[in-house]
């Protein structure tokens, strides 16, 4: 029996959320959107992928 919510997991939700708005606003669609093929959705998230690697590597410049 669930009881207490999890503060960390409504803080994700909250920003999920958010970023669904913003995506709406900036690309004008959501990702039900269906005029894009699977490797499509494979470069975007490659992609994405990518630019976390990237910020991954300038914060560990900033914790040496």
């Amino acid at each position: 029996m669930l009881v207490k919510k999890d503060s960390i997991v409504e803080s994700v939700i909250e920003k999920y959320k958010e970023r669904s708005r913003v995506g709406q606003e900036t690309y004008g669609t959501t990702l039900d959107r269906d005029d894009w093929g699977k490797l499509q959705w494979l470069d975007e998230l490659q992609q994405e992928l990518m630019d976390a690697c990237l910020y991954l590597e300038k914060l560990k410049t900033l914790l040496k």
